[in-house]
């Protein structure tokens, strides 16, 4: 059986955020982790050496391969912000509409920076990923 190789980490979050090198990146990061930590409730964890997580849930496929994984959270790369929303974006098409300038992914939304997009959207969505994911597999604080 197959596990995620992308596990949590005891980097302290702040300190990952404020050494990023893009002062744009850093100065969202910050924004970011307040935001996170305020919708979801939970504190941030590290998971690998870039996203920062918030909560955690177990799941377990039908091909057998399971795992633990972030519940929501957030990794500023150097050419965008990746915001991870599980269970994916499939159902928030009317939030996202009203969200700013983004790209999609499978379980990933891409901002250039957080001034492209509208905040209080974001913690709509931030909200309603978690609560939909609660229903998939239940959401463990760190």
């Amino acid at each position: 059986m197959s596990q995620n190789k992308t596990v949590a980490t005891s980097v302290d979050p702040k300190s990952f955020v404020d050494a990023l090198e893009h002062k744009t990146r850093r100065a969202d990061g910050l924004v970011l982790l307040e935001l996170f930590a305020e919708v979801s409730g939970f504190q941030p964890k590290m998971w690998g050496p870039t996203i920062v997580g918030f909560g955690r849930y177990h799941y377990t496929y039908e091909t057998g391969r399971e795992g633990d994984f972030l519940a929501t959270g957030f990794s500023p790369r150097k050419a965008n912000l990746s915001i991870y929303i599980m269970p994916g974006y499939q159902d928030y098409s009317e939030i996202l509409s009203r969200l700013g300038k983004h790209k999609l992914g499978k379980s990933c939304l891409y901002v250039n920076k957080l001034a492209d997009i509208d905040l209080d959207v974001l913690r709509e969505l931030i909200s309603a990923g978690l609560r939909d994911l609660d229903k998939i597999w239940p959401i463990q604080p760190e």
